[in-house]
């Protein structure tokens, strides 16, 4: 018997040993969880600022559902009470509340505050009744997400999962100064969950998120997202995109990408869709900019001294760059100067400028710009655009990157990169956050304007504002000018590559505008991607809509319009010219004050736009569709009267018929060979002499 006690004592003891010492601590956390509950108390999270204080993003109180499995005595009644209210399955419910192995358990996340009372309503009806069948259903405080504004500014805020943690954008670039940190709140309960009344309690309370203020301003983000809506579907566009800033600062003022989302419902059920959406490309897409892209090549052709503002160029509508053509955009332009070739965005003219930097001056101020690296901005996921490398980069390929293609750049990049042009010479690096405050208002982190280089001179810079504003003035930009205004800037028509092939027929039209350019407060750069309407010129797509938001905001900053800005432009109506030659067509736009550009081939005008009636600013471009009446006879084509004209015009004109033209001299047309009536071979040249009026 003492044997058999001795064993079963050595027994005992060897099994208190094992519970005692080797499982003693996995023992005392299984029997802490059981004898208490933990509840997590989340913390506020941070709110998103404009830089005037107008909430952006911020957290509102949310409810959970919750449950104590082991006390719901009849799962299936209970959850056909809840789940109407709920709107929630019932046998997803009955699942969860059978688990009695564990305390808690999460019913339905993100309540409404109409949802949550109407759960407390129900719990206090049966919680009178003999049988409470929602015995063990409670509501935890939570927060959820909110965006005031809406679809806005969506990419650059992002959003936030369902629990809360920043999955896009700011809200996931800033995470831990935005999130805080949890609290929680232990208790001690009994063998079904509930609070013993007499039992300790631990609380550790909730830290919050601090705020975050941005350099946006609300103001103009508005007229950018009302402008970006419009571009979008008036041109039936791919995409819009939009960013403004101030280029003395780098401060971004706005920045839109479109389509976009409501991230207060976002289409959570279509991952790829949303990752889509989600894309902020101002700043993760590059380029080819196309013409925009000439205000650098010009800063740094003149920086460099290698032309001057009144140095004459000849376009013959094409130029050869070691056995490859390049073609201008259009017609001919003829003689011109410097000036007049960016008034023109005349692409031979900036092909001899490229090679005339050439390759390493060339990629010097690039590096200098900024070009080719990441600006640094603080919104995730920037992409350094696209170069040659220096080592590989050939002579064609410099007169192509002197007008914009062969080189890829993101738009944030240029925009930074073209402020340096008018500001005085200083690149600046792009930011969007303002400053930091925690929780209780201290300063946390706060950024400043900072220069990154000085690619350029004053004095260069000075000479370029001029020349963009004659841009704006008297050139391409003309549908971006504003009366009262003086106003700066550069179109770009852009190529799209399908398939691996340059599209004929698509395009990126873009403006890239300064004002008031003698001080610039706002440059403003719009994008619209791959318009389906004809034409699709930047100065159509996008100058109108970049029009609206710098007069808007403008206005908002307080600039004072400037009667010295010239004798004021009025909107005209359009006068209705299909039918009439290109020579009378171009007489009726020129006595109502319009400009015309040519598309197709002919001496007859079939179509135009915009279409007759509507009012355009007097100087805009009207562009006249012509074909027939030009075919060749058995003589050969009538050669048109083209005395009076200017260079550009007789040259559109005999263009359009399909000669070629030879000039001498410079002003208005005086006389011609062959004269006009005379019938000549397609392709065959017009002699033009001109004289200064």
């Amino acid at each position: 018997m003492m044997a058999a006690f001795l064993l079963l004592t050595l027994a005992l003891v060897a099994r208190l040993f094992v519970l005692q010492i080797l499982r003693g601590e996995e023992l005392q956390r299984r029997a802490q969880r059981q004898w208490t509950s933990e509840s997590v108390i989340a913390p506020r999270r941070g709110s998103i600022l404009d830089r005037n204080g107008v909430p952006l993003a911020v957290s509102a109180t949310a409810y959970t559902a919750c449950a104590s499995p082991r006390q719901v005595s009849d799962p299936r009644a209970f959850a056909r009470v809840i789940a109407p209210v709920l709107g929630l399955e019932e046998d997803e419910i009955v699942r969860k509340v059978s688990d009695t192995g564990k305390g808690s358990v999460i019913l339905k996340r993100k309540l409404s505050r109409d949802t949550a009372q109407a759960v407390k309503t129900l719990c206090a009806q049966y919680k009178a009744s003999e049988k409470n069948l929602l015995s063990g259903l409670y509501l935890e405080e939570d927060s959820s997400r909110y965006y005031p504004m809406g679809s806005f500014a969506t990419q650059l805020l992002g959003l936030t999962t369902i629990d809360g943690v920043g999955q896009a954008g700011l809200e996931q670039s800033l995470q831990k100064y935005l999130a805080g940190r949890s609290g929680t709140l232990l208790s001690e309960v009994d063998g079904k969950g509930r609070a013993l009344a007499y039992g300790a309690q631990e609380y550790i309370e909730a830290v919050d998120g601090g705020d975050v203020t941005l350099t946006i301003d609300y103001v103009i983000q508005s007229y950018v997202e009302q402008a970006a809506r419009e571009a979008l579907s008036v041109n039936n566009a791919r995409g819009v995109r939009v960013v403004a800033m101030d280029p003395r600062t780098g401060e971004i003022l706005a920045m839109c990408t479109k389509p976009d989302y409501d991230p207060n419902d976002p289409p959570r059920n279509d991952v790829s869709a949303l990752t889509a959406l989600m894309r902020n490309r101002v700043v993760t897409d590059a380029y080819e900019p196309g013409s925009t892209f000439k205000i650098l090549t010009s800063s740094i052709a003149l920086d460099l001294g290698l032309t001057n503002v009144n140095e004459g160029f000849y376009c013959s509508g094409k130029i050869t760059v070691d056995g490859s053509t390049v073609r201008c955009w259009g017609r001919p332009h003829g003689a011109e100067t410097m000036r007049q070739g960016l008034q023109n965005s005349c692409n031979p003219v900036f092909v001899e400028l490229g090679l005339r930097i050439g390759a390493d001056r060339f990629y010097d101020y690039l590096d200098a710009f900024g070009i080719g690296s990441l600006t640094g901005i603080d919104v995730s996921g920037e992409s350094a655009g696209i170069r040659i490398p220096r080592e590989r980069v050939k002579r064609v390929d410099m007169a192509r990157i002197g007008f914009g293609q062969s080189i890829a750049v993101t738009p944030i990049q240029l925009i930074a990169a073209a402020s340096a042009a008018v500001n005085g010479g200083r690149l600046m690096k792009p930011y969007v956050v303002k400053e930091i405050r925690d929780a209780d208002g201290e300063l946390v982190e706060q950024n400043r304007p900072t220069v990154v280089s000085r690619p350029i001179s004053e004095a260069t810079s000075a000479t370029m504002r001029s020349l963009l504003e004659g841009v704006v003035r008297e050139g391409g930009g003309r549908n971006a000018y504003i009366e009262g205004y003086h106003i700066g800037g550069k179109t770009g028509t852009a190529q799209v590559y399908v398939d691996g092939v340059v599209s004929s027929s698509t395009h990126i039209g873009s403006f890239i505008g300064f004002a008031p350019i003698d001080d610039p407060r706002i440059a403003l750069l719009v994008i619209v991607d791959e318009a389906d309407k004809s034409p699709d010129f930047g100065s159509v797509t996008a100058a109108p809509f970049a029009r609206d938001i710098l007069e808007k905001t403008l206005a908002y900053l307080g600039v004072a319009k400037d009667a010295a800005t010239g004798e004021p432009l009025r909107d005209v109506p359009v006068p209705d010219v299909t039918g009439l030659t290109v020579k009378e067509a171009a007489a009726r736009l020129k006595e109502a004050g319009l400009q015309y550009t040519l598309g197709g081939a002919g001496a007859r005008v079939v179509d135009q736009l915009p279409a007759p009636g509507a009012l355009m600013t007097e100087r805009s471009i009207v562009m006249l569709y012509v074909e027939g009446s030009n075919e060749p006879g058995e003589a050969g084509i009538e050669v048109p009267d083209v005395t009076g004209l200017s260079v550009g015009e007789a040259n559109r004109l005999l263009m359009s018929y399909g000669f070629e033209m030879r000039i001498s001299g410079s002003g208005v047309a005086v006389s011609q060979r062959p004269a006009s009536g005379a019938l000549a071979a397609a392709g065959s040249r017009v002699a033009v002499t001109f004289l200064a009026p």
